[in-house]
């Protein structure tokens, strides 16, 4: 499976969805006006901009949520496989969150940031998970000589988070 992910007004953006609505695409919007349109396909992307990703892990359904936070984590090419290594070994516990409602594990195929989406019922929810115990097995490791935060080495710069509300 893979995921497109374009940027641009939320009037062109709308367009791309009613012209492909037979597609699973969907609108994320954070303030000031930033839109993005992201297509869930097994298919060729049908944007003629945008970012390509490989879908490395995925659980629940997109369409299920109304908040969408996107982990944005550069990784160099040496860095690659032991990133993804531990995300392959995750413990899981995400998926039994309250108001969770989707993952993907998206490998960059023309760059070489990784985005790791989660999907919530709204809000809320994600704020909610951050201060569960889940989360914080789940990251029990940042922080210590075994985290993978202390393989700056695998990391040219910092990650950085974004957020959108789902809005159709």
């Amino acid at each position: 499976m893979n995921v497109f992910i374009t940027y641009g007004t939320d009037n062109y953006l709308r367009k791309i969805k009613e012209q492909y609505s037979v597609e699973q695409m969907y609108l994320l919007h954070k303030e000031e006006d930033q839109y993005a349109l992201l297509h869930e396909t097994n298919e060729e992307s049908v944007f003629n901009e945008g970012h390509d990703y490989e879908v490395l892990d995925a659980s629940g359904a997109i369409e299920n949520g109304e908040f969408a936070v996107l982990n944005n984590i550069p990784v160099t090419d040496e860095g690659r496989p032991l990133f993804e290594h531990r995300f392959s070994q995750r413990a899981r516990l995400i998926e039994q969150e309250p108001g969770f409602a989707a993952l993907r594990v998206l490998r960059p195929l023309g760059s070489d940031t990784y985005i790791i989406l989660t999907v919530w019922k709204n809000e809320q929810a994600f704020k909610d998970w951050q201060s569960s115990k889940a989360y914080h097995e789940a990251h029990k490791k940042r922080g210590t000589a075994d985290g993978i935060d202390q393989q700056p080495s695998i990391f040219p710069r910092p990650s950085y988070v974004t957020s959108y509300d789902l809005i159709d």
